[in-house]
This record gives structure tokens, C-alpha cells and sequence, in this order.
């Protein structure tokens, strides 16, 4: 699965799934352009990891629900030869019960999760066609197929995604284009590591496997399908969840 002298661009790529899929794909040769919002000093970091690989990387900042800012992203790849890969991954949530939930907490996290992956795509696109050929990978989430109560908006934006997804793989196929989303279960991330021990063991107990995931499980899924090796899937969603949606 390699991927040398392709250029890859990882949004919400500086820390937890994201950074580990920094790290797969340029394991593999691929350049990497990956953005991120506030860790500065996480995006420094990783820079220095991917480069130590042996691969071109940069880190930009960028609001990915910004139409503009994803134009510069996307652009900035143009450096490393135009992006080969796009994957999807940044997000957000504000949780809370349907009857409470505010306007704005529903729109923030809709105009991250999903308005952030059209933006990116958006421009992607048209990069794509010209070099006749690429891979787009939305990280959705096992929430946006099953639902959960007190992340109505979470879910909404995640089977958005999938929506998305699928319809960009009708319109793309033919350009040799492919998309999927990768939907993770509970992976061992800052956000479970904030779990008390009650609930950390009552959902373990949830998953088949027993076991929660680690950011390698989603990520070499991902290398997977930016790969050669994927080259005839499309319009999938896979999940990487232990089970727990059995």
C-alpha cells in the first residue's frame, strides 16, 4: 500500500484519529498537508514526526466551515503536487437534549462536521478531475447510523456525511475518483479518556470485542482505501467499531 509521491490532505489532523492517520499515510510515501484550528503546538509536533518519515508536511490552520479557508487548504497542497487524497475528519460536539439544545449549538457543529467535508470537497474536486484520479474519505461515525440521545445534532451532521458520501461517489466515479466513509466506534481518544471508570465499563461491556479502539484501528482502514489496493471501492461505509453496532 504505497503511496509515494502522492499528496494527502488530513483535516482536524494534529491530534487523536486524525494524527494517526498523518502518521499511516505518510508511513506509506504519501506528502501531507493537514489542517488544524487551535494546536499549535501539536501541529508542530507533528510536522516534525511526519518529516522525520521521509515525506514533505505542513500544517495550516484553517476553519474548515469557512468556504474561503478550505480554498486555501486545498491549495496549499499545490506546493506537493496538487492533493491525490482527501480525508475528511474534522469535527466537533456540543451535546444536549433535543427540547435544550440551542440554534447555535446545532449550526456549529452541522457547519463543522458536515459544511467543513463540502467545503473541502468542493474544492478537492476539481483537483481531482484534472489529474484523473483520487481518493476522498469522510470519517463519519457509528452515531450517524444508529443515533444517539443528547447528540442530535452530532449524529444529524455524521449521517450527513453519509449522504454526502454517496452521492459524491455517483457524480465522481466516473472522473476514477473513489469516496467512502469510515464510521469509528469509541476509540481511545482526550474525549473517553475524560470518562469515569462506571461509564468507561459500562460501555466496554457494549462492544463485542471488549475492548475500545485505538487511532490505528480507523487509521489503517483509511490507508486501505487512499490505497491502490481500494481502487474498485466506492460509495461504502465501513465501520470500525468493535461490534458495537451489531
Amino acid at each position: 500500500m504505497k503511496l509515494n509521491n502522492q499528496t494527502a490532505v488530513v483535516t482536524g489532523g494534529s491530534r487523536g484519529i486524525g494524527r494517526a492517520i498523518c502518521l499511516a499515510l505518510a508511513e506509506a510515501g504519501a506528502n501531507i498537508v493537514f489542517a488544524y484550528r487551535s494546536a499549535e503546538k501539536a501541529a508542530e509536533e507533528l510536522c516534525g514526526a511526519l518529516e522525520a518519515k521521509g515525506v514533505k508536511a505542513a500544517g495550516i490552520q484553517c476553519d474548515v466551515s469557512d468556504f474561503e479557508e478550505t480554498k486555501g487548504l486545498i491549495e496549499a497542497a499545490g506546493a506537493f503536487g496538487g492533493v491525490d487524497i482527501l480525508v475528511n475528519n474534522a469535527g466537533i460536539t456540543d451535546d444536549g437534549l433535543l427540547m435544550r439544545m440551542s440554534e447555535e449549538s446545532y449550526d456549529k457543529v452541522l457547519d463543522t462536521n458536515l459544511k467543513g467535508a463540502f467545503n473541502c470537497m468542493r474544492h478537492a474536486a476539481p483537483v481531482m478531475v484534472r489529474k484523473r484520479g483520487g481518493r476522498i474519505i469522510n470519517i463519519t461515525s457509528v452515531v450517524g447510523l444508529r443515533g444517539n440521545a443528547g447528540q442530535v445534532n452530532y449524529a444529524a451532521s455524521k449521517a450527513g456525511l453519509i449522504g454526502l458520501t454517496q452521492s459524491a461517489a455517483k457524480e465522481l466515479g466516473a472522473r476514477g475518483i473513489t469516496v467512502n466513509a469510515v464510521a469509528p466506534g469509541f476509540i481511545e481518544t482526550e474525549m473517553t479518556n475524560k470518562m469515569s471508570e462506571k461509564n468507561r465499563e459500562a460501555l466496554i461491556d457494549r462492544i463485542t470485542l471488549k475492548r475500545l479502539g485505538d487511532p490505528s484501528d480507523v487509521a489503517d482502514l483509511v490507508l486501505f482505501l487512499a490505497s491502490g489496493r481500494a481502487a474498485y471501492v466506492t460509495g461504502q461505509v465501513i465501520a470500525v467499531d468493535g461490534g458495537i453496532v451489531l
